[in-house]
């Protein structure tokens, strides 16, 4: 497991430093003004339908309903229920997209209210119906990633979703030489979300002979039969569920968008946060379910804790060195990858404040990404949706009380709260209805993570209090180079501790990469 959680993270890695390349050239371009908040607030729309298929939320329904399948009537009754599956879901989807394209006013007016009677709201309507193609290319794609990840196979998943970021970059590269107004150059960008999602498309079906979608004998067809409707009935609420990071970042923009430039200091704040998030939590749907799953069916009791023990520490053991390093190192960062162009100094030190308390959300979403797995893998997908659903609203409600008195920040603490009390949820319900199983090893080794984590945490503290030149208006040349010497010192103190703590030792780690599934 550990083999392909790291092929899976790599390639989640490679997309996330792609995204901020990404950001940071959309930050150049359009600031944080009016035009870069109606653009967010579209992005986010999409952005969450995206992640809602593509990122694990799918494949948590799809893989143990194509395994069962397989298990029980074959390899012919499994394809082609997937073809029905492709075929039903691709309809679907298009059909959303065209209902989405003539309701947009509404939607964004429900997702954006503090737009209402504003210019602002026609152009996020504008910028909305030109991302909307993407949505219909995301279907197919998401159905395909997650048959070959029930296959065992991860890296064509875990590497296509980076022809997204290289779209988008390549043309955000042409319009910073050319420099169009920012109306014009955001409906320009725009337009080229759909673009990328039909790159994606295609690299997947180009690689049709290795058996990425169906075989030639299970055509692709729209059914809603009991089978489909039974899938689909966990499926949804399997994805809405794990979709639930970025259905906060939702909420949180429904109360920031009263405020001029709110919606874009979360937006680039939330970016810093996924980060890390992006590569726990994609890893752990897309190699953590099929894993569970498997176990589950057996029911090896050994090989469910193993997996799920295996699960926390990874996630544990990544969620709280990145948490501790965004709080502290917050301002530094966001000033190096953002501050250009129409992004000024003032938007840096919102961004900074609203990145300091949205990363206490980040240990609360990686441990949802880490138990989810054991309710999915068990077919029960309402669970995680009702946690989520809850958090959601209590998002809301916090955020419009504390934006009175605190602005931005507040609705980041908002955000936070929401994701821990999805998480206590699923600690309470996964006790009380299966327990969940973590052995002696875990037990053992993820309070000397925890202590790890926070030595490391402490060291880079004190290096922004010894490095004024980090913090201060030093040359950007000098503040990425001391930037990345405190993180990677940062990283080295922390696999030193893991190793004097015996963790893991190197020769565990090797072996670990090297294993391949038997």
């Amino acid at each position: 497991m550990i083999r392909s959680f790291l092929t899976v993270s790599t390639g989640t890695l490679a997309s996330r430093l792609l995204g901020f390349v990404r950001d940071s050239a959309l930050a150049a371009l359009l600031g944080a003004g009016a035009v870069a908040d109606a653009f967010l607030a579209a992005f986010q729309l999409v952005n969450v339908v995206r992640r809602l298929l593509t990122e694990g939320g799918l494949n948590a329904a799809l893989v143990p309903a194509w395994l069962r399948v397989r298990e029980i009537d074959g390899a012919v009754a499994a394809a082609a229920f997937a073809g029905r599956v492709l075929g039903t879901i691709t309809f679907a989807l298009i059909a959303a997209t065209a209902l989405l394209a003539l309701a947009m006013p509404l939607v964004i007016t429900v997702l954006a209210p503090g737009f209402a009677g504003r210019e602002t709201l026609q152009l996020a309507v504008d910028n909305a119906r030109l991302m909307l193609p993407y949505l219909a290319f995301a279907g197919p794609v998401t159905v395909m990633m997650a048959l070959l990840n029930a296959q065992g196979r991860f890296a064509l998943t875990a590497f296509s979703p980076l022809l997204f970021n290289i779209a988008l970059i390549a043309v955000m590269a042409v319009l910073l030489a050319v420099q169009p107004d920012a109306t014009r150059a955001a409906q320009i960008i725009a337009a080229t979300v759909g673009i990328a999602g039909l790159l994606q498309l295609s690299v997947l079906v180009l690689r049709r002979g290795e058996n990425v979608a169906t075989p030639v004998a299970s055509p692709l067809r729209v059914s809603f039969d009991k089978e489909i409707r039974g899938f689909l009935g966990k499926a949804v609420p399997g994805m809405m569920a794990s979709s639930a990071p970025q259905l906060l970042v939702v909420a949180g923009a429904i109360i920031a968008s009263s405020s001029p430039s709110a919606v874009s200091w979360l937006y680039f704040a939330n970016r810093l946060v996924e980060l890390p998030l992006g590569i726990v939590g994609v890893a752990m749907g897309t190699v953590l379910i099929p894993e569970l799953t498997r176990a589950v069916r057996a029911e090896d009791r050994a090989a469910v804790a193993h997996a799920e023990s295996r699960g926390l520490e990874l996630a544990v053991g990544l969620a709280l060195p990145a948490t501790l390093g965004l709080i502290v190192l917050a301002a530094p960062i966001v000033r190096l990858l953002f501050e250009h162009g129409a992004f000024t100094a003032d938007d840096t030190k919102a961004t900074a404040r609203a990145l300091m308390w949205l990363t206490l959300a980040l240990p609360a979403h990686v441990l949802v990404k880490a138990l989810s797995p054991a309710f999915f893998a068990r077919e029960d997908t309402m669970t995680p949706l009702t946690a989520a659903l809850k958090g959601v609203v209590l998002a809301i409600a916090s955020a419009f009380l504390l934006s009175h008195w605190y602005g931005t920040e507040g609705i980041a603490a908002a955000i936070a709260v929401g994701a821990w009390s999805m998480a206590f949820s699923l600690i309470r319900r996964g006790a009380k209805t299966f327990g969940f199983s973590i052995d002696r090893q875990a037990k053992r080794r993820l309070p000397r993570i925890a202590l790890s984590a926070l030595a490391m945490g402490a060291l880079l503290w004190l290096a922004t209090r010894s490095l004024p030149s980090l913090t201060s208006g030093a040359h950007g040349l000098v503040q990425a180079i001391l930037l990345l010497v405190v993180i990677s010192a940062g990283i080295a103190t922390y696999g030193l501790l893991l190793r004097a703590f015996g963790v893991i030792g190197w020769r565990d780690a090797v072996n670990a990469v090297r294993q391949t599934k038997g």
